[in-house]
């Protein structure tokens, strides 16, 4: 018999509702679970400090002042730097290889340990794809430009950063423009065209850098406090199972289908695109290798999850550099913007 238990639940994103591809896999979630459970079973899905601050997403799961979040592990790296993984990490997995190391690859398999001492659980939720590297007011012609530099960059590209000589500010993605606007911040990143154009970042920062090496495949995911879900019937947990897989695969081909169009329109508003300089890379690279490092030799388990990743991170980027690189280089090479 399926159970007819009514169950209503206060979803907190860390993203405003105007983000439709972001805000958006949330509410594809929360309404297929209501169609699942012919009503019973109600989610209600808050934007960005409606509930609980934006970044504080996941503090509100732990405490039970909302059952359920939608955020990024890599914001609350504060309470274990290795929630990082359930995002992404610098020069990185891609979006494809991300989610395949989650589901696939063992990878939420070693981070339920860490979700689970907060008493959370988290569910994939989504990936972005491969992001640009944001918006500078001032052009970076070379490494030493950054010295300085004020930016809005989380997670651990934000380490990387400010091992740079930025100045690192962790802001919501609603109070972006503003600061950039006002002069309190000299650059910052979100996420790609489609964003970044409803964020309006072109009307105040003209130079729009790629690629987006902190972030070249950042998965969101959904918490759930672990005493709510083990108060829930199996049948509902499986519906949530399912309705997570299909909102983080809505936000996904959103992106994908959307990202084009306004890549088109925004190269029309008067930006310059640049690529990030050789030296700016490779230093980048470095310190994110030494970050990892460092954090791998304070914490075993950070070391034990940091192992695993680049065994899986080695053997796709071989499998990948070969068949996927070889097609991309050729089928869009004519495409590509010039070094």
């Amino acid at each position: 018999m399926h159970t007819t238990q009514r169950v209503r639940w206060w979803l907190a994103s860390s993203f405003p509702a105007s983000l439709d591809t972001i805000y958006g896999a949330a509410e594809v979630m929360a309404d297929r679970v209501r169609e699942m459970s012919g009503g019973n079973f109600d989610i209600r899905v808050s934007q960005a400090g409606e509930l609980v601050p934006a970044l504080s997403v996941m503090d509100g799961v732990e405490s039970g002042s909302c059952q359920m979040g939608q955020t990024g592990g890599y914001y609350y790296t504060g309470k274990n730097a290795a929630l990082a993984f359930d995002t992404c990490l610098p020069f990185g997995l891609t979006a494809r290889q991300q989610t395949a190391w989650l589901l696939e690859g063992g990878g939420a398999e070693l981070l339920d340990p860490l979700y689970a001492d907060f008493g959370v659980k988290a569910l994939v939720g989504g990936n972005t794809g491969a992001q640009m590297g944001g918006w500078f007011k001032g052009e970076v012609g070379s490494l030493a430009d950054l010295k300085g530099l004020k930016m809005r960059i989380p997670g651990q590209g934000g380490k990387v950063m400010d091992a740079l000589g930025v100045t690192v500010q962790a802001i919501a993605g609603g109070d972006i423009f503003p600061a950039l606007e006002q002069g309190t911040i000299d650059a910052t990143e979100w996420v790609g065209p489609y964003d970044d154009e409803k964020l309006g970042f072109y009307k105040v920062a003209k130079n729009y850098y790629y690629p987006g090496w902190w972030e070249p495949g950042p998965n969101l995911s959904f918490l759930i406090n672990r005493s709510e879900w083990d108060r829930l019937p199996a049948e509902y947990q499986a519906m949530l199972h399912a309705a997570a897989a299909e909102g983080a695969a809505a936000m996904t081909s959103r992106y994908d289908a959307k990202n084009p169009g306004a890549w088109e329109r925004l190269k029309q508003t008067g930006i310059t695109v640049r690529r990030f300089p050789d030296d700016l890379l490779a230093a980048a690279r470095e310190a994110a290798d030494d970050l990892m490092q460092s954090e791998a030799n304070a914490d075993p388990t950070y070391a034990k999850i940091l192992d695993a990743w680049r065994t899986y991170r080695d053997a796709s980027f071989s499998w990948f550099g070969a068949a996927e690189l070889a097609y991309a280089n050729f089928a869009m090479g004519a495409h590509a913007l010039p070094d």
